[in-house]
């Protein structure tokens, strides 16, 4: 009787280690946005666009080429190319640039390359914007890594996990600015949001030029 009941537990143990595990909700949001298809992208081109006032607006382009781990850019303030392995502290201001661009464009995939991280989970919370019934993702980095350590995001996403508004904190402060992620275009699996606006619709932050090449 008792090694019958050591074959059923230690069976049951077998069980339990052999089943999926379920798949935490960040990891979602980046399948969704086309992450197990990264492997088969070769380059990332785009182009930055911030508006500064209702004159000034102020553009950014990049190239990633996520093969050789290289980063072309061109500012209104200098052109530079090095490799994200290998930087030199003279090229720390523009990197800064490219981690906070890329983060806009890409960071549903920085949920899943990112590890310095503690995501909290809130159901059925009202989107800041539009007041939509969404989940809300709370992003909190550690206060170590990254340029600006210790930041948090507020995500706002739908039940196919896509992000419809977002707030960044800086510091994990209690306030932060809502902006609206739209113009989802799909690049053959990639999806991008090329839109970003604030409560009173205007567009503050969007890409253009957006190019992804396949290996």
């Amino acid at each position: 009787m008792k090694k019958y009941a050591l074959f059923l537990y230690t069976l049951l143990l077998f069980v339990v280690s052999c089943s999926p595990k379920e798949e935490s909700i960040p990891v979602k949001i980046a399948k969704t946005y086309g992450f197990d298809r990264l492997d088969e992208v070769a380059t990332i081109r785009y182009t930055w666009n911030v508006r500064r006032d209702s004159a000034t607006v102020l553009v950014r382009d990049w190239t990633w080429n996520l093969e050789k781990g290289e980063v072309h850019y061109k500012g209104p303030d200098t052109t530079a190319r090095y490799e994200l392995a290998n930087k030199s502290p003279q090229i720390e201001a523009v990197d800064q640039k490219f981690i906070n661009d890329k983060y806009w464009l890409l960071f549903p995939f920085q949920l899943a390359w990112d590890k310095g991280y503690e995501a909290e989970i809130v159901e059925n919370a009202s989107s800041p914007i539009h007041g939509e019934n969404t989940t809300k993702v709370i992003i909190r980095y550690n206060d170590t890594d990254g340029y600006t350590p210790g930041d948090a995001y507020d995500l706002y996403v739908d039940a196919d996990y896509l992000i419809k508004e977002w707030v960044f904190r800086r510091g994990d402060g209690p306030e932060g600015r809502a902006f609206t992620w739209e113009n989802v275009r799909d690049f053959d699996g990639i999806k991008i949001a090329q839109d970003h606006k604030l409560e009173n619709g205007e567009t503050i932050i969007w890409f253009t030029d957006v190019a992804v090449e396949r290996k």
